[in-house]
């Protein structure tokens, strides 16, 4: 927690500077704003986190913004003190390093579950379609979607289900991130409504969906439609037999009838 030390040691010099004039009281309050946004600026630079958004500070002290949100971290008024860099110093320095390693995982669900909400408010959506243009979410990956921008998701709203996916407007459907660091941010840090409210709020973004489709050739050669049928009749005989399989039929005589 090498940030507690050194906020400490900031802080503890402006405190004791005592400013000369109007001016370098006006630079002194530019200072503190800048210690409350410290640890949110530290969260977005961590590898991995480049999906997050900064979330405004009075919008996470803003207990209406946090209803059914305070039991999901122990010491909620401390996580969100923590989150804004209001918690007193002395309490930091205090807090053994088993507290302060909870305190910290803590902050970082807090702030997760704080930033699915924001992402669909008016800020929060403006914010997110700027890294939509830089395609900081990525580009599809499927040919004929011509590299569009990926939108995150995730397919639950309540934390530790599963991890962020991205959603194609384009082709309309969820890829994996590639990066391993992205893989395992939960899924529930942007929710399961921010691509409608994204595109519901921006529908200049929407894409044209792509007219194009692989079609499979052998030599030049569309495969014919009879072997389409025959390899679709396949598929679902074998999806019958796992089905009687599992339900304890013995198919391995008398194709699968009883007598």
């Amino acid at each position: 927690m090498a940030r507690v030390g050194e906020n400490s040691q900031e802080r503890f010099r402006g405190e004791n500077r005592a400013p000369q004039d109007e001016d370098e009281a006006m630079e002194g309050l530019t200072d503190s704003s800048e210690y409350v946004e410290m640890w949110i600026d530290l969260f977005l630079g961590r590898k991995g986190h480049e999906y997050f958004c900064d979330v405004d500070p009075e919008y996470i002290t803003d207990r209406f913004n946090l209803i059914n949100l305070q039991k999901t971290v122990s010491k909620f008024t401390q996580v969100v003190q923590y989150i804004v860099d209001e918690l007193d110093e002395y309490v930091l320095e205090g807090m053994s390093h088993a507290r302060l390693e909870q305190l910290e995982s803590d902050a970082r669900k807090f702030y997760g579950l704080i930033h699915a909400r924001y992402i669909i408010t008016v800020k929060g959506l403006q914010k997110m379609l700027e890294k939509y243009k830089d395609a900081d979410f990525g580009r599809c990956p499927r040919v004929y979607c011509n590299f569009q921008p990926l939108l995150p998701v995730g397919l639950h709203d309540v934390p530790g289900i599963d991890c962020v996916k991205l959603y194609c407007p384009s082709c309309e459907d969820l890829y994996i991130p590639k990066s391993s660091r992205h893989s395992t941010i939960d899924g529930a840090y942007f929710g399961t409504s921010f691509p409608g409210m994204f595109l519901q709020a921006f529908p200049e973004m929407v894409p044209q969906h792509p007219a194009k489709r692989y079609v499979p050739k052998i030599f030049g050669f569309e495969l014919h439609k009879q072997a389409q049928l025959a390899r679709w009749q396949e598929l679902q005989r074998r999806k019958l037999e796992q089905k009687l399989i599992s339900i304890g039929v013995d198919i391995s005589s008398n194709g699968g009838y009883k007598k």
